[in-house]
């Protein structure tokens, strides 16, 4: 019996937030550990292991700074002959445009970042038209797979009925999400009917709470041990993201039979080909416009085969790796 393939995940995020999901799905979905052995090895942010690391293809989901750059080129070095990709989680263009002071700095990192991998993967259609509209990637070597988690839990939540009375906002509560504006709009809006259900735990709480003080409206969760119940309990889900690579919230929401309203930044565009309802967050009344809305519908069935199309991406990714590297063995040994 050959042994299987071994395709190594580096990961140095260990919070229960959309990247170790993917990962986790990654790593445990039965069709893809048909097809090789996928496991993860969890490092200490920026500081990358520069030793050869036993497996037939390296997937890193770690976070580029300039701190790390040293491993990372020690990785691809100690691993010459090893396909190596990288899944870019984190940064897009809402990201540098919100947080970035040298933009020329930062993206000189993401080249040469890119630049000691055979493929990137960018998480979403924006994000890649991105990457190549700055040239920070040749187009050879990026590939676009939109993100990915077991959406069974989501499909199983009942249809809704009636018009939209409870909104829904599920996340971390830190800046990038936006809640401060979402509180903001939905304080603008009269209508003694409709709430506000906050789910998620984070630094921004305490801000957030003040906020919305004084409207009754609106009611914090916190933390939702069970994301299906969460969306079982609202009417509609808003995400009103500063920047997002993706997002997984939407999907989920979607596949939930419960309708997104979304900030059209980043690749939360991406789902409105899923029937997301998109607004203009350069506009600042598009959100409260947005939260008058009482009968939008969410297209379930477009969720329909979201995974099966994760994974045939992944396996037809590091089918085209692995046949790439054992054809340049061959043509190196004939060389010799």
């Amino acid at each position: 019996m050959t042994n299987p393939t071994v395709v190594l995940h580096l990961v140095d995020d260990s919070t229960a937030g959309g990247v170790m999901r993917v990962v986790d799905f990654l790593v445990n979905d039965g069709r893809l550990q048909a097809g090789a052995r996928h496991v993860t090895q969890q490092i200490e942010r920026g500081k990358v292991p520069s030793t050869m690391l036993d497996a037939d293809v390296i997937v890193s989901h770690l976070t580029l700074n300039w701190r790390g750059l040293p491993g990372l080129i020690g990785l691809r070095a100690a691993n010459a002959g090893t396909p190596l990709i990288h899944v870019e989680h984190s940064y897009t263009e809402g990201f540098v445009n919100r947080n970035v002071v040298s933009r020329a700095r930062f993206m000189t990192l993401m080249r040469v970042a890119f630049s000691l991998f055979d493929r990137v993967v960018a998480v979403s259609h924006a994000q890649a038209e991105w990457f190549a509209s700055r040239q920070l990637c040749d187009a050879g070597r990026l590939v676009t797979i939109q993100s990915c988690v077991d959406l069974r839990d989501f499909r199983a939540v009942p249809d809704r009925v009636g018009p939209v009375r409870v909104f829904g906002a599920i996340g971390r509560l830190e800046p990038q999400k936006g809640f401060d504006h979402l509180i903001s709009a939905f304080r603008s809006c009269p209508d003694p009917d409709i709430a506000l259900h906050i789910y998620g735990e984070g630094g921004e709480e305490d801000a957030l709470r003040a906020l919305a003080a004084g409207d009754a409206r609106i009611r914090f969760k916190g933390f939702a041990a069970t994301p299906a119940a969460a969306y079982a309990a609202v009417d509609a889900v808003v995400m009103p993201s500063r920047w997002e690579a993706y997002g997984l919230v939407a999907i989920e929401a979607l596949a939930a039979g419960r309708p997104v309203i979304a900030a059209a930044i980043d690749g939360l565009r991406d789902h409105a080909a899923l029937g997301a309802m998109l607004y203009d967050e350069t506009s600042p009344k598009a959100l409260d416009r947005s939260l008058t809305q009482r009968h939008i519908a969410a297209a379930r069935h477009l969720t329909a085969g979201l995974e099966d199309r994760f994974v045939a991406c992944w396996d037809n990714l590091l089918a085209d790796l692995l046949l790439q590297s054992r054809t340049d063995e061959v043509a190196m040994a004939q060389a010799a």
